[in-house]
């Protein structure tokens, strides 16, 4: 598997039902008539899945859900499974989002059975690392992102660390409206890339699609995704309207 370029929505806690369903319906015949320099994901509420997964069947958008469980069935009240998200019709799943980190508690311990979980059941983790504001301050954002790839990631065997979208984000930047430079972005990715390729080889870092999320709009994408190791964009806020997430896509063009 070579490299993708990827741009991903992230709605998170955004849109009703009859809301998403319709911005699905939008995207889809916004990109209908465009050549794509990159693959379209969409991250959905869980309640939105299956009606997306309806909306958007056999156009060019891939589907994804913003979490998963950690545990397989049971009495889990309120939780959702892997088997249950890809049941949908999704194919990824957004794994160790800094809110889910920061307001779940979900430790590294955690998201490592969550990512392994997800794979069992075939669906695609697009994992999140990043640091917080005063861990970049301290200079201490390489030492940051390592750990959490150490805690979560860097079990799995290469066959399946192939099958992972990593997504930076640097947490100061979600939302602030702060964005990361785009030399910013590169200097870490490129780093990000080195821990791969030091665990999995050349080979697979290279194959490794790293995304860039944090504050990613129309007005930069052209100049973040022209960096050599900034593989496309988790897109929060952007992604809810058509018209904006085209314009992020459009920074592949």
């Amino acid at each position: 598997m070579s490299r993708k370029n990827i741009v991903a929505g992230n709605w998170k806690m955004n849109k009703t039902l009859q809301e998403g369903v319709a911005l699905a319906k939008d995207l889809k015949s916004a990109l209908a008539g465009k050549t794509l320099n990159c693959e379209v994901i969409i991250g959905t509420p869980f309640i939105h899945l299956a009606s997306v997964a309806a909306e958007i069947a056999g156009s060019k958008i891939a589907l994804s859900a913003q979490n998963s469980a950690n545990k397989e069935s049971g009495a889990y009240t309120g939780e959702v499974s892997p088997a249950q998200v890809k049941s949908t019709g999704a194919d990824f799943v957004i794994l160790g989002h800094s809110e889910r980190r920061a307001y779940y508690g979900e430790t590294f311990d955690i998201l490592k059975e969550k990512v392994l979980l997800a794979l069992k059941n075939d669906l695609k983790p697009i994992f999140c690392i990043g640091e917080l504001k005063e861990e970049r301050e301290a200079g201490k954002q390489n030492e940051v992102v390592k750990a959490q790839l150490e805690g979560s990631v860097f079990n799995l065997s290469a066959e399946d660390f192939g099958k992972i979208v990593l997504a930076y984000e640097p947490v100061w930047a979600i939302g602030t409206g702060l964005t990361a430079t785009s030399d910013q972005a590169q200097e870490i990715h490129a780093y990000i890339r080195s821990l791969v390729a030091a665990k999995y080889g050349a080979q697979v870092a290279d194959d490794t699609t790293i995304l860039y999320g944090g504050s990613c709009n129309a007005k930069n994408a052209k100049e973040l995704f022209g960096k050599a190791d900034v593989d496309g964009g988790l897109i929060g806020g952007a992604s809810l309207k058509a018209e904006d997430f085209v314009g992020v896509i459009e920074g592949f063009n």
